[in-house]
């Protein structure tokens, strides 16, 4: 009986891996690269208190590849958060912030072959009023044209 086990085991881990070469099999190299990338996706504020009002990071985004890629959508997953595209020069665009939380404007930023631009996270730790107080978690999503996204991340501890 336990070997009756062992072998419905490894039929099981088989199927797994044949699903999971088969789900990559018809992949070029290209397709498993991220077409904008940044060389930081995440940072830590960490202690930060709300009398001293709104923190910023800058986040690098570059396109790696040889093709110009537009980024269509900039969004923010709080309404404490807003994002800026900083282009080469000093043009701004934004706002951009949460949905739903009135107007936000197409990003429709072209990034030409080998170019960078500056995401700039702002984080206001008095949007929540005093009970905003702790440990927080926000997000900016890039969408991409074709739907890719990237992420990018900041974390910081709220005090009084």
């Amino acid at each position: 009986m336990e070997s009756k086990n062992i072998s419905i085991v490894a039929i099981v881990l088989l199927v797994f891996v044949g699903f999971f070469v088969w789900g990559y099999s018809g992949k070029q190299e290209n397709d498993l690269k991220s077409s904008l990338v940044a060389p930081e996706v995440f940072y830590d504020f960490g202690t930060i208190s709300m009398k001293n009002g709104n923190v910023t990071k800058e986040f690098t985004v570059v396109n790696p590849t040889n093709s110009d890629i537009k980024v269509s959508t900039v969004l923010t997953s709080c309404m404490c958060t807003s994002a800026f595209i900083v282009k080469p020069g000093g043009d701004i665009k934004g706002p951009f912030k949460m949905p739903g939380m009135g107007y936000v404007p197409p990003a429709n930023e072209i990034i030409k072959a080998g170019e960078s631009r500056i995401i700039r996270v702002v984080y206001n730790p008095n949007a929540h009023g005093p009970a905003g107080v702790g440990q927080i978690q926000r997000f900016v999503n890039l969408t991409l044209d074709d739907g890719e996204k990237l992420q990018l991340e900041i974390k910081a501890l709220v005090t009084p």
